[in-house]
């Protein structure tokens, strides 16, 4: 055995040892556990450190499954479709396929240097047509229960480049190619009808163990509101303008209305008078993101020139165009009560409009506002229903609506159908044939695959079509119905196709006949443990969420909800920002394990802070852990040959040791966990140099414990102990709670306050004994004094107050 700590040497040893007996065998005898780590999306710039953090958390519970005696299926594979990889092979004059592939080797082998018990023989890519083969049917499937429609939309055009841009390509309303104003042009687009699933959603989350945070901001996304749809009719037109409001209770206090700019009543409501000035602001509106137009804290507006009637008190109120309101939420127009929305009181004072106070606290007076009151209160100005609670005037008022038919009451989700086609190249084909005399059909189940052609030029088109549109060869083929001559659809699916149900495929990878086979998604499924990033906790988790219900209402899988329990880990940042190449603080795993060794960098990705928290990284700490394994070493090299037998204080410092890792790990708190090792190696050390030996009880419990964090070091510590088998084939190690009682403890023992020395004593003896062992220790120091006082703090201190 090297004295010296050879990381490199022990490392690769038990990389290629694994290679050739993997641990984690099959066993049909071992209960299942499913621990999934998001896949990556594979970029040229490969893996940094904070990737790893994720991944490294995920291997630790794996292998502490394994230990626990669970059969784990730890997989992992390549999210490899999508706007990036287009968009750099665009940038670099390389087809996306290749360049793609290339990112996909690089990410394997820094996936590999860190030694996780991935399950390679599993891996999964999404642009394999083996895999997109099952989501194309899942589409088909979809298209089939009506979940899949088409709908025009308005989508970023730049007029310069004729070119569709997805929202990243839009930054601040200007294309990034060119700098030129972007617009917006409508286009066709499949849908998905997830709106259909929105109170399922909504309501499931209740039975998932997830981060209340993640929850709510699924919540928060799906936006369930209780209120009204309540019709308003256009002063001297036959139109009537539909606005949805959650407080049916402020009616009387509408004293006007917005629509958003791309309202389909705008142009028919604008007058002549008002047309350009209209026309103007609704290209401004198109050029900002809705992200954008909401978040403005500027209030912004043009006056239509006509005018609607409030249905209660039959006011003439204004109409107006603003680009706050979105076309897409709720009915795009909006009943203003500047009296009780912040909003709507900005904008009214900045344009001079009606002001109608409608409820007010009990007790006070309608009186000029200085702001807008957005409390409950009494009702006032509200003709009969004044002096009503305006709890109570929500339900009265709504019902009032419903009964003389002006309105009725309703629920509203913020949640909208997902635009789900591109008109890119680098995506999954959708699996549709337009025939003229048929419609548009999909392709038969058993012609799927659609395979993506491998073409030269995947640059986007000046129609802002995809670029597989002109591919002739492709594009005309015939209807699977009549036989008759007939297109294919030439848009291509999101990113997030692929990402949605790959979980399903993992214990099946190989299946031909179909998606998975029941019996392995019944051993494996639903996962028991996702972790990942919280910036896929909304649209991601929601679409894995709303496939696999679609699965279960059509009897391809027995379960509702992919995920059991949820683990966002936290970001790791360097010098106070998100780590990246472009910003220059990106820290590669490559750098650091030549230096440190894999075991360092797993320890401390997770030694670093809270698992769930954003850390700061730090080069000085990894080297902290590293001088800690360096300890460690030492240790067992200098006792491994003095094995004794145990003993008390190793009895208690074992089970103790026990007792502790395995809280915390069950905790989650993983930096304890590695804080802990440093903690009770440091106080073996002190006991092997005390009883001139270690006990192989005690070197074995840690050696088992640590294996999850830093497997190659600790096999290489079991081998060295005189251990034939890996450590991985060992149990988890338990504790004893009649143990956990220390039979001795030390105490400080001082004279007149001051530390004059140590003492251990039986934690059992009286007052009296303690004080005379502390007298007997310090007896030379006693001489010539008169003692004053005794003072015992138990289990502490035992103070001699002296008088010379």
């Amino acid at each position: 055995m090297s004295k010296h700590y050879d990381h490199i040497a022990i490392e690769k040893k038990w990389r290629k040892r694994w290679e050739e007996n993997p641990i984690n065998l099959p066993n049909d005898k071992k209960p299942k556990y499913y621990c999934l780590d998001m896949f990556p999306y594979p970029s040229a710039a490969g893996l940094h450190v904070g990737h790893w953090r994720g991944y490294v958390v995920g291997d630790a519970i794996s292998r502490y499954k394994i230990l626990q005696g669970f059969e784990v299926l730890h997989p992992m594979g390549f999210d490899a479709f999508g706007l990036p990889a287009e968009n750099y092979a665009i940038t670099q004059g390389v087809h996306p396929a290749v360049s793609t592939a290339e990112s996909v080797e690089n990410f394997k082998r820094q996936l590999k240097d860190l030694s996780a018990v991935f399950d390679w023989s599993k891996e999964i890519n999404t642009t394999d047509p083996s895999y997109y083969k099952w989501t194309q049917w899942i589409f088909v499937k979809m298209f089939k229960e009506g979940l899949a429609y088409e709908k025009e939309m308005p989508l970023n055009w730049c007029p310069k480049c004729k070119a569709v841009l997805a929202n990243e390509e839009a930054t601040n309303g200007v294309c990034d190619r060119c700098g030129s104003v972007v617009t917006k042009k409508m286009l066709r687009q499949w849908m998905l009808k997830i709106t259909k699933y929105a109170e399922r959603l909504l309501n499931d989350l209740d039975k998932l163990d997830w981060p209340e945070k993640v929850k709510k901001m699924q919540s928060d996304w799906i936006g369930k509101s209780y209120g009204a749809e309540i019709d308003f009719e256009v002063e001297g037109l036959h139109k009537r303008i539909k606005v949805f409001t959650t407080r049916p209770d402020t009616l009387y206090g509408a004293t006007f209305m917005v629509l958003a700019p791309g309202h389909k009543l705008v142009s028919e409501l604008t007058s002549s008078e008002q047309k350009e000035a209209i026309d103007e602001y609704v290209f401004a509106a198109s050029t900002k993101s809705s992200v954008d137009r909401v978040s403005s804290k500027e209030k912004t507006g043009v006056f239509t020139g006509s005018y609607a009637v409030n249905p209660l008190n039959n006011e003439r109120i204004p109409i107006w165009v603003a680009d706050y309101v979105l076309e897409d939420y709720g009915t795009g127009a909006i009943m203003c009560v500047p009296a009780h929305d912040e909003r709507d009181f900005e904008f009214a004072k900045k344009f001079g409009l009606k002001i109608t106070q409608v409820i007010t606290k009990e007790g006070s007076q309608d009186m000029e506002l200085e702001e807008a009151y957005t409390e409950e209160g009494i009702m006032i100005n509200s003709a009969h229903f004044n002096g009503i609670p305006s709890t109570e005037a929500k339900e009265v008022i709504a019902s009032y609506l419903e009964e003389n038919g002006i309105g009725k009451k309703t629920i509203n989700y913020k949640l909208r159908d997902w635009v789900f086609s591109r008109q890119r190249y680098w995506g999954e084909p959708i699996p549709i044939i337009h025939c003229e005399k048929c419609g548009t059909v999909p392709v038969p189940e058993e012609d799927l695959p659609v395979v993506l052609p491998n073409v030269e030029s995947y640059q986007p088109t000046d129609t802002g079509e995809s670029p597989l549109s002109a591919i002739d060869e492709w594009v005309n083929t015939t209807c699977p119905i009549c036989g008759g001559p007939a297109k294919r659809e030439t848009n291509t699916m999101p990113q997030w196709a692929g990402s949605s149900w790959y979980f399903l495929r993992y214990p099946d990878p190989h299946n031909d006949d179909e998606f998975a086979s029941k019996e392995s998604l019944r051993a494996w499924l639903p996962v028991d443990m996702y972790i990942g990033g919280i910036e896929h906790a909304v649209l991601h988790l929601l679409y894995a969420r709303f496939y696999t219900k679609f699965l279960y209402d059509i009897g391809a899988v027995e379960f509702e909800e992919p995920f059991i329990r949820l683990f966002n880990q936290g970001m790791v940042n360097k010098d106070g920002i998100k780590m990246s190449k472009s910003k220059g603080n990106y820290v590669s795993p490559d750098d650091m394990l030549e230096r440190y060794g894999c075991d360092s960098l797993r320890m401390y990705e997770l030694f670093v802070g809270p698992p769930e928290l954003d850390v700061e990284w730090s080069d000085s700490g990894i080297d902290g852990v590293y001088r800690y394994l360096t300890k460690l070493w030492k240790l067992i090299n200098e006792y491994k040959d003095k094995i004794i037998e145990p003993n008390n204080e190793y009895d208690f410092v074992r089970n103790k040791m026990i007792y502790e890792i395995t809280t915390r790990f069950n905790n989650f708190t993983l930096n304890t966990v590695v804080s802990g090792f440093m903690e009770y190696t440091n106080k073996i050390i002190e006991l092997a140099k005390k009883h001139d030996g270690i006990d192989m009880e005690t070197l074995e419990a840690l050696t088992i414990m640590l294996s999850p964090f830093a497997p190659h070091i600790s096999e290489e510590i079991w081998e060295l102990t005189g251990h034939k088998d890996t450590v991985f084939d060992q149990s988890w190690p338990e504790f004893f709670t009649e143990k956990l009682k220390e039979d001795t403890v030390e105490i400080a023992l001082q004279i007149n306050g001051k530390l004059r020395g140590n003492l251990s004593i039986s934690a059992d003896d009286p007052k009296e004994v303690i004080i005379e062992q502390a007298k007997e220790a310090l007896r030379e120091k006693l001489e010539g004094v008169s003692i004053v006082k005794e003072i015992y703090v138990p289990g502490k201190i035992v103070n001699i107050v002296v008088r010379n």
